[in-house]
């Protein structure tokens, strides 16, 4: 029965009539004349400076945002080849685009990695979309009857979708401008690859509250579902447009799902500018989420040896990549203060963001600070801060405490804290201590630390971690 509604789904072929209509709708819509059937050519220049200017994208976002506001999805009529979705949105939708690799092929083992490395209750939350990007029938069809065999109760649970976007909706691959002087069939490979992306995207907009894109030749760390709501919770009330869990290509990045119309439009509208991960940088940017926000350990690892362009080599490794990376911190919403004397843009608060940056000051005196305020008191069980780094080993805290606090009150200097309790001293320029909820009595409000001697070393701080009480169980969806 699979077999049979595969084939009729699979081969079922459509007219251009709606892809016609497409373009027509996307013009009015823009109320613009096009031109490379896109954008009025005095927006395309407008918007490549932005592209080409990257620092400079603050006095664009408005722009863009405006004519970027799209609530709709692209008008596109897919074929299911496996799975249908389910009425209830689900916490992740985790998407894949894959498609014929003259050597070897990791889709299969990839979606194995993502099911066997969750448990039951996160398999609850999360739905996989495998978009068959490629043109070759037969090859779509073989590979289904591969996925349906192999994964038929993730399926029939609804937990897997195997989708393709028909070739007819897809805007024209020949004559694409060469930028950056890349060969003809590198650029029709990385200009499909955009639209793939867009068409996969686009789908995937209503299905859940988050989406994460991954490639088709990874594997997945333990528990990675956990770890990253742990991560979303510690995020709440801030904002971000992507977070990072991994430091390679299109893997492991994370959008809210009410961007995802927004993302198929803009990587639809520049296909053919430059590859998908030089425009994600830009989208995030005229998002107004100005820095990278990636956080370590990476919880995706790039596995495949061969590329999909041409079956080229690929070795590429995450060295932030953890097998096992639950022990991820909760790190609350909190304000960050310091009077030591700030190095350039090294700031406070990428001490505590735990992404792949630290704080760095000039030589600290007896008595300065480092606080970290919660937006609300809390329960804190564990506390670990490292200071230093390879390259500069010195340059870590020789003498200070850790101390915790409550009662905040606003200050001419901000809110502080009227009381601490010593926790520790530093050694070897760190320090960690487990069970704090219970040594002491109270929900805390600070965390701080304080320099009890001077050095002429400088100060890096390079990650701030604190893990909550809060069961997992609780976080929200």
């Amino acid at each position: 029965m699979w077999k049979s509604m595969d084939k009729m789904r699979f081969f079922r072929k459509r007219s251009m009539f709606p892809f016609l209509g497409f373009l027509i709708t996307f013009l009015l819509f823009f109320n613009l004349y096009m031109d490379d059937g896109y954008v009025l050519e005095a927006e395309k220049r407008q918007l490549g400076d932005t592209l080409m200017h990257p620092a400079n994208s603050e006095r664009y976002i408005h722009r863009f945002r405006d004519l970027s506001n799209f609530s709709g999805t692209i008008n596109v009529t897919y074929r299911y080849l496996a799975g249908i979705p389910l009425p209830r949105k689900k916490y992740l939708t985790i998407g894949l685009s894959s498609v014929k690799r003259k050597k070897g092929n990791y889709l299969l083992e990839t979606i194995k990695s993502i099911f066997d490395q969750s448990s039951y209750e996160e398999l609850k939350e999360i739905v996989v979309v495998v978009h068959l990007a490629d043109f070759d029938l037969v090859w779509c069809e073989n590979l289904v009857q591969e996925i349906t065999r192999k994964f038929a109760h993730h399926i029939i649970a609804g937990r897997l979708l195997v989708i393709q976007a028909p070739e007819e909706y897809y805007p024209s691959l020949d004559g694409l401008k060469r930028n950056y002087n890349d060969p003809e069939d590198r650029v029709r490979f990385r200009s499909k690859q955009n639209v793939d992306y867009a068409f996969l995207l686009n789908f995937c907009t209503n299905l859940s509250h988050f989406y994460m894109m991954l490639e088709d030749d990874v594997r997945c760390s333990r528990n990675f579902l956990t770890a990253l709501k742990k991560v979303i919770t510690s995020r709440e009330g801030s904002y971000w447009v992507m977070l990072e869990f991994s430091k390679l290509g299109y893997i492991g990045k994370l959008y809210h799902s009410r961007d995802l119309p927004r993302l198929a439009h803009f990587l639809l509208m520049f296909y053919q500018e430059m590859p998908c991960d030089w425009l994600l940088i830009h989208f995030r940017g005229l998002l107004a989420q100005k820095d990278v926000i990636r956080f370590k350990p990476s919880l995706f690892q790039h596995m495949g040896y061969y590329s999909s362009y041409k079956g080229a080599e690929n070795k590429l490794k995450d060295d932030d990549f953890e097998e096992d990376s639950i022990d991820i911190p909760d790190n609350p919403p909190a304000s960050l203060f310091t009077n030591i004397n700030v190095f350039e843009n090294y700031d406070a608060t990428k001490a505590y963001s735990t992404v792949d940056e630290y704080f760095w000051g000039k030589p600290p005196c007896t008595g300065d600070f480092f606080v970290i305020i919660f937006n609300k008191s809390t329960k804190i069980s564990r506390i670990k801060i490292l200071t230093g780094t390879e390259d500069r080993q010195n340059d870590i805290l020789h003498h200070g405490a850790l101390e915790v606090g409550q009662k905040s009150v606003d200050t001419k200097q901000g809110r502080q804290c009227t009381s601490y309790i010593t926790l520790g001293e530093f050694k070897g320029g760190s320090i960690e201590v487990s069970n704090v909820d219970h040594k002491i009595g109270f929900d805390i409000e600070c965390v701080r630390v304080v320099v009890t001697a001077s050095q002429k070393e400088w100060l890096i701080i390079r990650t701030i971690s604190l893990w909550t009480t809060q069961p997992v169980s609780q976080f929200k969806k």
